[in-house]
């Protein structure tokens, strides 16, 4: 962990420009990164983008590039060089050597950040399986990276000293955090079941769209929110009432586009809640330029999950800070979210989904949360009279926010 008073690890970010991505897309995903690489607690000084079909196998970018990148680390004091990509571990030796630096993968960085992030023994563990699986195949090159004493990004690993570093060794540490896995989904799945049958809803989304502040102003608790990638790891579950209806909320994990496979299997339990769920509150944050990308991530990980066909409700959020330019205009006279309503709003693309209802918030000035609430109601109404046809009597009463 970066201690207060240091100062901040310089970083430079690379990645690549793929065969049908524009330069605009790819420099969003580098925005992206730098958003990560802040998290994490170093500063971004520069970025770079090269164009290629595939990454080079010895050096990901070209020989022409790596040489750039090397003469602005030698210039510039960079301690760490951070690619938008998984490394092979030839890579990473490699880059390693030319560069002088210490060379981080978005893998890499994505845990040393769940890492600061784990609050609980669970979650805690979960990550700790995650780097270990990521280490195995890493641990030639790790050898000279032990001197944990240095701290940094990227070396917060889970705690091993130098003979821990075994394979032997490594590979026992996997086979017992995956036994301490089992017994937690176990104990998990029994809190589940004990839950009776209640609906449950899950908040679903991108990482750092909104979902805890929705879940605080739903449920009236105080779930931690911070405007940080991944500020919530621990499912959080809390009772909601709106009107007289009651039903389970929970808060998870969000999704990022490249999630690490290995985090992804190790958060299967804290994915639980997702799948068993009976509908989806699917966040999405409006004033970000590419949330249709987002978006797409978060119905891909839906499907791995086999929950894409739920219930869901579309939640655009952030709706106080969305900026909308048409294309009919010059770049002189856009059009700005200042004249542009709430009904405006529902007049765009967004709100026309054939297979989910949709709804325009802003979760922080609170704007339209009543017909948020109203809509939310209703399908939870819905699912609960599936399931209890003899107790619609209760539903007498309209809900009051």
């Amino acid at each position: 962990m970066i201690e207060t008073g240091k100062q901040n690890e310089r970083a430079i970010l690379i990645g690549l420009v793929y065969p049908g991505q524009d330069d605009n897309q790819a420099r969003e995903y580098l925005a992206e990164l730098s958003f990560l690489t802040e998290t994490a607690g170093a500063e971004p000084v520069n970025t770079f983008l090269q164009k290629l079909a595939i990454p080079d196998p010895r050096t990901f970018v070209g020989s022409g590039k790596i040489g750039e990148i090397a003469s602005f680390v030698a210039e510039n004091r960079i301690d760490v060089a951070i690619f938008d990509d998984e490394l092979s571990p030839s890579q990473l030796r490699n880059i390693e050597d030319t560069l002088g630096c210490r060379v981080l993968d978005r893998t890499n960085l994505i845990l040393d950040i769940f890492s600061r992030r784990a609050r609980t023994s669970h979650a805690r563990t979960q990550v700790e399986l995650a780097q270990y699986q990521y280490l195995l195949p890493r641990l030639t090159r790790m050898w000279t990276h032990l001197e944990r004493q240095r701290g940094g990004i990227g070396l917060r690993g889970p705690g091993e000293t130098e003979l821990e570093t075994d394979r032997r060794i490594i590979r026992d540490k996997i086979a017992l955090l995956k036994t301490q896995l089992k017994k937690i989904d176990m104990q998990m799945a029994t809190q589940r079941k004990n839950r009776g049958k209640m609906v449950r809803v899950a908040l679903v989304g991108y990482t750092n769209v909104g979902k805890s502040t929705i879940m605080n102003l739903l449920s009236k608790s105080d779930v931690f929110a911070e405007n940080k990638l991944f500020a919530t790891l621990d499912t959080t579950v809390r009772k909601v009432v709106i009107g007289n209806l009651p039903f389970l909320l929970s808060d998870t994990v969000g999704f990022i586009r490249k999630l690490p496979h290995d985090l992804v299997e190790s958060f299967k339990s804290t994915l639980d809640e997702v799948r068993e769920s009976d509908l989806l509150l699917h966040v999405v944050d409006i004033s970000h330029p590419g949330f249709e990308d987002q978006i797409k991530v978060v119905n891909e990980t839906l499907k791995e999950l086999g929950s894409a066909d739920k219930p869901m409700i579309i939640v655009f959020n952030k709706i106080d800070s969305f900026t909308f330019t048409s294309k009919d205009t010059d770049d002189l006279t856009p059009v700005r979210r200042e004249n542009y309503s709430l009904e405006d709003l529902k007049k765009t693309w967004m709100a026309y989904d054939k297979n989910h209802k949709t709804v325009f918030i802003s979760a922080k000035t609170k704007e339209n949360l009543e017909e948020f609430q109203k809509l939310l109601y209703e399908e939870v109404k819905r699912i609960h009279i599936t399931r209890y046809p003899y107790n619609d009597f209760l539903f007498e009463t309209p809900p009051t926010p």
